[in-house]
């Protein structure tokens, strides 16, 4: 079954001349529009699309790249809003995302930016967005654990910190003490479970967990990297800074500094064929 707000990985059916008709094994075709079409295709290849529907309700295929995938988050810009209807945001596809006025959480106003669920109704077989964020997240079933590396959107601000929605699913609190670099509205970046609370409240760090109190951001990216990289990496600080500023984005100086704080924490060793974790 081709499935809407998804990729679909789909078989060439035949060429016309508005397009290519793709297909699955069952007996579902959409259609590939002429523009979207690769060039050099042959009638056994397989192309993997984005599927949703154009401006006539039909399912089309497009190799646009959406902001926004069924299920999921994603801070997205309105373009226009239209009274009785709804509010139109940019997605990255043909046809702007509608969000109808009982899926805002508060009115939309053109040009703002919103936290956006995409869901599709199950009895019009349309997709829709929601800004209503509480509706599409519970943290009553945890489906991660301590010390798990996951997906996170930073959600809002609260006197405690960040909320953010983990995995696209829970929610979770980034502490304001435990921040170590800018935050915005709408970033996404990937995360660790701190803690789960009694209540099933998580508490999220933006560090690998062991990796606290570090005294600048520059070290933050050192260890994760480290992290990354199965705990070794063979640069130095004896290194070219051409060769530590492509790994790690930063000059030399401070690429030095961030090994000095690391090593004082007894998080590195420095060998004399790279850097280790600890």
């Amino acid at each position: 079954m081709i499935e809407l707000g998804k990729y679909n990985t789909l078989r060439i059916l035949r060429d016309t001349n508005v397009g290519l008709y793709l297909g699955d094994e069952a007996t579902d075709e959409v259609l590939l529009p002429t523009k979207y079409c690769p060039e050099n295709i042959s009638a056994t290849d397989e192309i993997k699309v984005f599927i949703h529907h154009n401006n006539e309700g039909r399912k089309v295929a497009t190799n646009l790249i959406p902001k926004i995938h069924l299920y999921e988050f994603a801070f997205l810009q309105v373009k226009a809003v239209a009274e009785g209807i709804g509010a139109f945001l940019d997605w990255g596809v043909d046809k702007d995302l509608m969000v109808p006025f009982r899926e805002q959480k508060e009115k939309m106003e053109t040009d703002r930016w919103y936290i956006i669920y995409l869901d599709i109704d199950t009895k019009t077989d349309r997709l829709y967005g929601s800004n209503k964020v509480e509706k599409f997240v519970h943290n009553e079933s945890i489906t991660v654990k301590e010390n798990d590396e996951v997906d996170v959107l930073i959600w809002k601000q609260t006197d405690m910190g960040f909320s953010v929605v983990v995995n696209n699913m829970h929610t979770g609190l980034i502490f304001e003490n435990e921040i170590f670099k800018p935050l915005n509205i709408g970033d996404k970046m990937k995360g660790f479970v701190k803690k789960i609370r009694d209540d099933n409240k998580i508490d999220i760090s933006l560090q690998p967990i062991g990796y606290e109190n570090f005294i600048d951001a520059n070290s933050e990216i050192v260890y994760r990297e480290l992290a990354k990289h199965k705990g070794f990496l063979s640069i130095t600080d004896k290194s070219m800074p051409d060769e530590i500023y492509l790994q790690f984005g930063m000059s030399k100086k401070a690429f030095k500094r961030a090994l000095g704080s690391l090593y004082k924490l007894r998080k590195i060793e420095i060998l004399p064929e790279g850097i280790k974790l600890v």
